[in-house]
């Protein structure tokens, strides 16, 4: 090895498809004093085994880098001489970045996080970020509910999604959504259409992709405001005018305990304690202390999540199958979700336990995450996935579904059953209302 060989940073990336690639992107993509050997993967079924294209990684990477599973990390520091181990995905306890640190230094790599001044990009245009402590908290509405605002008031406002790229990264650089057409074009798993469908039945285009430097530049060339709609409880990859971030009443203490939720936390101008028409005093008070420990300065707003079922009279004395929204399931760690809250509440003849009769794909979801109860996730990672769910609904004996995922269930999915919808909001509980902050916020900014 020459000289000028050792010199050089040799670095593995550990991420999940999204973070990942912006902190490359951002950091160390023509950096000749660095080279990324591999990203690895977690978190997201079947994104291992893939390549990041030469395309994306630019001039030193002829050959692209490999994404390869986090459980070689080890092995992959070992054989390729890795210096630097960088932690690049979000939603995890503390305790278990810490893990990850103790791999690394077990076999003599540095560990690092980087931070927000090194990884957010700067716009031209206002930028309101919608973040959370964890998956699951109702950024997603919250987003919506803004950008509603925002549009009624004649603002032109752009929608920003964290990255969702689970398939071709060479056609997802940059892509913007307006249209179901948009949608099937490029080919969306369930998930990422649970995050683009709400935007579009809105009225309103969304952007998303694998490289935010033109996805911002995209954006910003059709509005006044950019809206950050975050992914899990990641940072905004656009740095916030303005940070609104959502802790949940129904999970206190999870504000302080996962990666990287207590950074957005203590980085709120406004902190949202989503879900209070449902949690108990005792909740808000242990989570109201949390807020004023880190974060003295925030202003803080109560806000309830109402769900509503679009026909409540056809479920009622029914056997039915509750579908809820995946990621606020699986690695989000909720039992259940809106769906099964709105079954619940409607006076259902049954709610049928959709485990006994999990296809394969569904099944390993199942022992993935003992903690699911008698709910279906709604997964279409893959064509396989999406063809196991539509299996396992079919298979299950009910009269009809229950769906609490953002989406139309039955554009995807082939099935037997009709399908009623359980829909959940943005609803503000008295004053300060969101809307009142973000409006003194657009103010001061002229």
């Amino acid at each position: 090895m020459s000289d000028n060989e050792k010199s050089i940073q040799r670095i593995v990336i550990m991420g999940a498809a999204g973070r990942d690639f912006h902190n490359f992107n951002m950091v160390y993509q023509d950096n000749p004093a660095c080279h990324v050997v591999a990203f690895t993967a977690a978190q997201i079924p079947g994104i291992a085994e893939r390549s990041y294209p030469t395309e994306l990684a630019g001039y030193l990477y002829p050959q692209g880098i490999p994404i390869l599973p986090e459980d070689d990390l080890e092995e992959i520091c070992r054989q390729q001489r890795v210096d630097t181990v960088v932690f690049a995905y979000s939603d995890v306890p503390h305790e278990k970045v810490i893990h990850a640190a103790s791999r690394a230094q077990a076999v003599g790599c540095s560990f690092v996080l980087l931070g927000p001044d090194a990884t957010m990009l700067t716009s031209s245009k206002p930028v309101i970020a919608v973040s959370a402590v964890r998956t699951g908290c109702g950024k997603s509405q919250t987003a919506r509910h803004l950008a509603e605002q925002l549009t009624a008031a004649g603002i032109r406002t752009a929608a920003i999604r964290h990255p969702m790229p689970y398939g071709d990264l060479a056609a997802q650089v940059v892509q913007r959504f307006a249209t179901r057409e948009d949608l099937d074009a490029a080919d969306c798993t369930i998930e990422e259409r649970e995050e683009y469908e709400p935007y579009i039945e809105a009225g309103m285009a969304v952007f998303a992709g694998v490289d935010y430097a033109p996805i911002l530049y995209a954006a910003e060339a059709e509005a006044d405001v950019i809206l950050w709609d975050g992914g899990n409880n990641d940072l905004p990859f656009v740095r916030p005018d303005l940070h609104i971030v959502l802790v949940d009443g129904l999970r206190p203490g999870h504000e302080t305990a996962y990666w990287p939720g207590e950074v957005n936390l203590r980085s709120a101008d406004i902190v949202i304690i989503a879900k209070a028409d449902a949690a108990s005093a005792p909740n808000i008070g242990v989570i109201e202390t949390n807020i004023a420990r880190c974060n003295p300065n925030a202003a803080v707003i109560r806000a309830g999540s109402p769900v509503t079922l679009d026909d409540p009279d056809r479920v009622r004395g029914k056997r039915v199958i509750v579908v809820d929204d995946g990621p606020t399931l699986t690695h989000g760690g909720m039992a259940y979700g809106a769906g099964y809250a709105a079954a619940r509440a409607a006076s259902v003849a049954e709610i049928i336990d959709p485990r006994p009769f999990a296809a394969s794909e569904i099944a390993t979801v199942y022992e993935a995450f003992p903690h699911l109860g008698a709910v279906l996730p709604a997964m279409g990672y893959s064509d396989a996935q999406k063809s196991a769910l539509a299996a396992t609904i079919n298979a299950s004996g009910a009269d009809l579904v229950i769906a609490g995922t953002p989406i139309d269930l039955a554009q995807d999915i082939p099935l037997e059953l009709p399908i009623v919808r359980a829909r959940y909001r943005y609803a503000d509980m008295g004053a300060p209302t969101l809307w009142n902050a973000v409006q003194a916020f657009l103010r001061d900014r002229g």
